[in-house]
């Protein structure tokens, strides 16, 4: 049922894991949000998003799959002192909480990662309070739109949808989001969408420079390499892609994302 995580936790996953904030990957939530709820946090990463919804709720619980991903977001609450954010390592298939635990349940980018979408979010469902929020925002790779058209980076979509497909995964998982949510029995369903926009020459440099690295140097280099999905030239020429993208002077690129408020 788990599928393999196809980004990994290199330095560049991270640099890019730890730009979103609450307002950049959350703001269709916020407006639910009250200060006396309880809210988990699914797949909680470095813990950005975490702690700046803990600054907004009385109590926030992390889980991330294993103890070494979850150490990276108690780093971050023991940083900005978020205290009443507590850890749990919990695979979203089958949450150790009981019925009804939480007024709010939140994932950011994970159902596109797991084995089973439809069962994580019964799952997540079965821990909101009757009446409480499942809040979920993925993005849809197919969607991503930019300029100018670098053939390299057509190249680098039709591998990564190869290796998270193979993966066990959904890329193009934000548009899925509602017929997810239908299936796993939710029937008061708000869906939306939102996207993040890199267009300004310090935002091309940081992102196509952090992907540059990405393709070449975590686990989603690793898995091309070792199933035969591209060979090492062929993520240098993606690379370059990105850098011929990021110094484009008219660059611009849209990343898409769905979103679903579920009332539980």
């Amino acid at each position: 049922m788990n599928a393999v995580y196809t980004h990994g936790h290199h330095e560049s996953v991270l640099r890019s894991h730890r730009w979103r904030t609450a307002a950049n990957s959350a703001a269709y939530l916020l407006p639910h949000l009250q200060p006396g709820h309880t809210l988990l946090d699914v797949g909680s990463g470095p813990g950005t998003i975490t702690a700046d919804l803990a600054g907004r709720v009385a109590r926030v619980t992390a889980t991330e799959v294993s103890d070494e991903a979850l150490e990276l977001a108690r780093a971050e609450a023991a940083r900005r002192g978020a205290a009443n954010v507590g850890f749990a390592v919990a695979d979203v298939h089958a949450l150790p909480f009981p019925d009804a635990s939480y007024d709010v349940v939140h994932a950011h980018q994970v159902l596109q990662h797991v084995g089973d979408p439809v069962q994580a979010l019964r799952e997540m469902r079965r821990v909101a309070r009757p009446g409480g929020v499942v809040a979920v925002r993925d993005s849809d790779y197919a969607a991503f739109a930019w300029y100018p058209r670098v053939p390299a980076l057509d190249t680098w979509m039709e591998l990564y949808q190869k290796v998270a497909r193979g993966n066990g995964g959904e890329p193009d998982a934000g548009r899925r989001l509602l017929s997810w949510a239908r299936a796993a029995g939710f029937t008061d369903v708000t869906a939306t969408s939102s996207t993040w926009c890199f267009a300004t020459p310090d935002d091309r440099a940081w992102w196509g420079g952090m992907w540059a690295e990405r393709v070449q140097r975590s686990a989603l280099a690793e898995q091309a390499l070792a199933t035969g999905a591209a060979t090492a030239g062929d993520l240098r020429r993606i690379a370059d892609g990105w850098r011929e993208w990021a110094q484009a002077d008219d660059g611009w690129l849209s990343i898409l994302h769905g979103e679903i408020v579920c009332r539980a």
